[in-house]
Order: C-alpha cells, then sequence, then structure tokens
C-alpha cells in the first residue's frame, strides 16, 4: 500500500501547478458547485510548545487531510514557524495515492484564493497595478508572483512596496522586471505608499491592526491572510465598516477570524454583511466596486483539497 502512494515534494508541487493554475482551479471549483460551508471545522490541538492543526475535506473523487504545526519558537531555532504534510486518498476506497509537502501546497493555494476572490476587481485598469505588502515571508512574496503570473496579458503590475518593520534589515524580494522597494512600515513614505496603492497585501502575525485605513482609497483592494484566531487581526474595524467584506464562508469567518469578530463585537458590521467567495467567483457583477473591498481568509480544508488534486491528476 505505502509503496503505491505519490510523494509529491515541493519542488514537484512548485513544478506541477503554476500560480496561475492554482486560481484558475479555485474558480473551476467554486463555479462547478463547491460550496465551501460543507468544510468540517479546522480541529487545533494545542501542545505544550505550539499548535497542531487538523484539515480534512472530501469531493467527488479525492478525500484528504492536511496536519500543520505551528510553534512560534521555531524562528529562534533556524526552523520554519509552520511545518505539515497533506496526505490524499481515493474518494471511494479511501485507500492513500499521494502524501504532499504540505507548506508548499499552503504557499501555493493561499494567494491563488486570495487572487481568485479579488481577481474581479483588479483585472480591468488603464493602470498598472500598485501594490503594497505587510509580510516579507513566502505569503507574502507569493501574493505578488500570483498576482502577477494571474495577470499577466490583462494588467501589469507596475510597483511594489514591501513595508517592513526593520526595513534595514529587509532584502527586496526580486519580482522580475517589476520595481521592488523597501520602506519602513509606520513611516510618511509608508502612508504615501497605502494612499497610492491599488493592492494592499497583509501576510504577517501581527495581533493588531497593521495601518489606518483612513489612509486607503475608495478603489483598493485589501487582502488579509494572517491570522486565523479570533483575538488577532490586520486590519481595522472601520475598515470592515467602509469596505465589501468577501470571506471564504460566513460561518468560518465569524468563528475564526479576529478581523471580523473584533469588528462585529465592536458594531462595525454584522454578519449578514459578509459576501461569501462563491458569489463573488460565480457573479462578480453582484458586487460593485464603489468602495474598498476586503478579503479576509482563513484558510479552510477545500482549499487544499482542490489544489492538491489538481497536482495529483497532472502527476
Amino acid at each position: 500500500m505505502i509503496e503505491s502512494v505519490a510523494l509529491i515534494g515541493g519542488d514537484q508541487v512548485r513544478r506541477l501547478l503554476s500560480p496561475r493554475q492554482a486560481v484558475e482551479a479555485i474558480g473551476a471549483a467554486l463555479t462547478a458547485g463547491l460550496d465551501p460551508a460543507a468544510d468540517p471545522a479546522r480541529m487545533v490541538v494545542p501542545t505544550a510548545h505550539g499548535q497542531v492543526l487538523l484539515m480534512p475535506a472530501a469531493s467527488h473523487d479525492r478525500a484528504g487531510v492536511k496536519v500543520a504545526t505551528v510553534v512560534p519558537d521555531n524562528a529562534s531555532r533556524g526552523m520554519p514557524r509552520i511545518q505539515g504534510l497533506y496526505l490524499l486518498f481515493d474518494a471511494i476506497t479511501l485507500s492513500p495515492v499521494a502524501l504532499l509537502d504540505g507548506i508548499a501546497l499552503t504557499n501555493l493555494r493561499t494567494p491563488a484564493v486570495s487572487v481568485a476572490a479579488v481577481l474581479p476587481f483588479l483585472r480591468d485598469g488603464a493602470t498598472p497595478l500598485r501594490v503594497a505588502v505587510f509580510g516579507t515571508g513566502p505569503q507574502g512574496i507569493g501574493h505578488v508572483r500570483t498576482l502577477a503570473d494571474t495577470l499577466a496579458g490583462h494588467r501589469d503590475l507596475g510597483q511594489v512596496t514591501y513595508l517592513a518593520r526593520r526595513p534595514e534589515s529587509t532584502v527586496a524580494p526580486d519580482h522580475g522586471p517589476v520595481p521592488v522597494t523597501v520602506a519602513a512600515a509606520s513611516s510618511g513614505e509608508a502612508d504615501q505608499v497605502l494612499g497610492r496603492a491599488d493592492v494592499v497585501v497583509c501576510a504577517t502575525t501581527a495581533r493588531a491592526p497593521l495601518f489606518d485605513s483612513a489612509l486607503i482609497g475608495d478603489r483598493t483592494v485589501v487582502v488579509a491572510v494572517g491570522s486565523h484566531e479570533p483575538d488577532a487581526r490586520e486590519v481595522d474595524g472601520a475598515l470592515v465598516a467602509r469596505a465589501h467584506v468577501v470571506v471564504e464562508d460566513v460561518a468560518t469567518a465569524v468563528r475564526e477570524a479576529g478581523d471580523i469578530i473584533l469588528a462585529v463585537g465592536e458594531g462595525h458590521a454584522t454578519a449578514a454583511d459578509l459576501i461569501p467567495i462563491r458569489r463573488v467567483v460565480a457573479d462578480p457583477a453582484s458586487v460593485r466596486f464603489d468602495r474598498p473591498v476586503l478579503f479576509k481568509s482563513t484558510g479552510m480544508a477545500w482549499e487544499d483539497l482542490v489544489i492538491a488534486t489538481e497536482i495529483h491528476h497532472r502527476l
């Protein structure tokens, strides 16, 4: 049995499915009728030094589970904060068919979901896209690469600015021909960058808002992916009140997304104000781009299953 399981490492994950193809796979699944609300809740198992996360999901032809670990102190050990594996099964026999690098899978699917959620608001534009990014780790960089790959042929990226707490020790990621700069997250320069930005990506471990949302324009898209805990957030309640707020699933957002939970508690919004991602993907015209758009992601098991299944099919 073990001999028949395909072992798919990080390099293979990245080689088998491009960022653009990952966005297309997420969009195709949602358009075909996948309902994120059917996902079982993420199971969080506390340990003495961190957390173990269990994320199972099933579809018509595959089932799967991601086991991820989160250890905040690993950075001081020179080890990743998040590690994990993904086990993919045949849906009928439940025989294991593949074991994937869970972090490479996550780093591919998270920006793919974000871009699928906001693509209708970005594809058309007369000017190159200006992007501000909080977070210089794999997710911050991955969101920029996924935007560039998905929008190729429709809209160029004009300027990318990484807003860092310690800009003096931050190396600007390489995005090919796209101009990239690094600025201090708390500075007048950052305020100017946010005021001009078409897209703001928040991919950090912050537990409090990263910026004053009054700085951003009425046609700015904000993506917040860093938190899945009810007491942590990257954006303020004023943005939740002002924006069209898109989430993967309403019930999951009000259970896990601190950005939403805290804003609701402050009276800035209600669950009825939240827009499920499947509505945006299936009927983009139903959401007018007449104010900022906030996509708040917690990460859900169906997303891993869609991307893992697509990778395995291509293998």
